[in-house]
């Protein structure tokens, strides 16, 4: 490609239609490629499972926007959100994720169990009383939004404004609509730690406040960032995951019927195969060489925006059999890295695992007739694919034997 040609721009209609159908041809066609987003920036897009694997735990790339050479911006967060774990690299890093992970800890999700089988029985009572029950809207969004506001002490009425705020900036219907939702972000965690200081409780906020205010751990702005983050990708992430991987296991029915007889068996592989699937980030986080780095035959400069196609990887016909087929018996399913890998791993990804796998449990059991009825909508950028409806009909009930709706 010479410096005058103009840059692909893959992004366009086709992907909004089938993004993994374009990471195929990507993939197929070389490695890496130099293309363009929908504003024009230029990145360099990494496709295959070896090189995303690799680059993923390599140092030479790093988080930190501060090296970025080429006019990156990306969401233009002010600093009291951008000051969290995916724009920190090094000792920064280390200092808040350690300062986190202790909300996170095995033992503590282990705790959380019967809170999150509570919080997906009201999710159930909810969907059962929808006049046209909703999949997305009844049941997979509000399960994370109580289980992540609980954990965090957001008062309920705050969180449905905050999940569509998240929404809103990740896959925006207009580009102006960003700003509105990051200001009203940045306002509506100011107001929650000035209230958790004031009146602090028992939940992961107020250890952060204490944090901040008593041992000086970290700043007031990486205090708002880190609460901006457990926020938002703790409901967005298990919300999508969760609303896709049911998508795929009606589309495959003997699936169901097969995790229904018996969930103690299949119900930690159909996590995984649907973390490897139908996850929503297409990519992770960008990166920048601190030095020129080589994947795939390619020198990537120092400075570069660079973006590792995450789902591209996960569906690396060299890495997974089959690798669109959806399938809840593969036994590969948990090398995916949809929670990424290296220091970046996501430090909730237990959380995620627990409330995926009681989701499914409650469903089944409650709903083992669950059919689509409608055509699903979903939203689609080049960082996320998700969806944004599934209407369904909730069958017979489990114990109780209601009649379908």
């Amino acid at each position: 490609m010479t410096p005058h040609q103009p840059l692909p721009r893959p992004f366009d209609e086709e992907f909004r239609a089938d993004p993994y159908a374009v990471h195929a041809r990507l993939r197929a066609e070389g490695p890496v490629h130099r293309v363009a987003l929908p504003d024009g920036t230029a990145v360099w897009l990494v496709t295959r499972d070896a090189d995303v694997r690799a680059a993923l735990a390599d140092p030479r790339l790093t988080v930190d926007k501060s090296h970025a050479g080429d006019g990156y911006t990306g969401f233009s967060l002010p600093p009291a959100l951008d000051a969290n774990l995916l724009n920190l690299d090094g000792e920064d890093h280390l200092r808040l994720r350690r300062l986190v992970s202790h909300g996170f800890t095995a033992r503590r999700v282990r705790g959380m169990g019967e809170g999150v089988r509570a919080v997906a029985a009201r999710c159930a009572d909810r969907l059962a009383a929808a006049e046209r029950p909703d999949l997305v809207r009844d049941f997979a969004l509000p399960l994370p939004l109580a289980v992540v506001g609980d954990l965090l002490g957001v008062a309920e009425e705050d969180r449905g404004p905050f999940a569509g705020w998240v929404r809103t900036m990740l896959a925006p219907r207009d580009p102006r609509d960003v700003v509105a939702a990051v200001g009203a972000m940045h306002d509506y965690l100011r107001r929650l730690v000035a209230a958790r200081r004031a009146a602090p409780a028992d939940d992961l906020l107020s250890a952060l406040v204490r944090a901040r205010d008593e041992d000086d751990r970290l700043s007031e702005d990486e205090l708002c960032s880190l609460a901006f983050l457990i926020l938002g990708a703790g409901i967005d992430n298990v919300q999508h995951t969760l609303s896709a991987g049911v998508l795929s296991l009606l589309r495959h029915p003997d699936q169901w019927a097969a995790l229904a007889a018996d969930p103690a068996g299949l119900l930690p592989g159909a996590v995984e195969e649907a973390l490897r699937h139908c996850h929503p980030n297409l990519t992770a986080i960008r990166r920048f060489p601190t030095v020129p780095v080589t994947y795939g035959g390619t020198t990537l400069p120092a400075g570069d925006t660079v973006l590792l196609c995450l789902a591209g990887a996960n569906r690396d016909p060299e890495r997974y059999a089959d690798p669109d087929r959806f399938d809840i018996r593969r036994t590969d399913a948990a090398q995916h890295l949809a929670l990424g890998q290296g220091v970046h791993y996501c430090l909730g990804a237990p959380l995620a695992r627990l409330e995926l796998s009681v989701a499914l449990e409650t469903l089944l059991a409650r709903f083992p007739g669950l059919r689509v009825t409608g055509e699903p909508r979903r939203e689609t950028s080049f960082r996320s694919h998700s969806l944004a409806e599934l209407p369904v009909a909730l069958g017979e009930y489990g114990p109780g034997g209601l009649a379908e709706r």
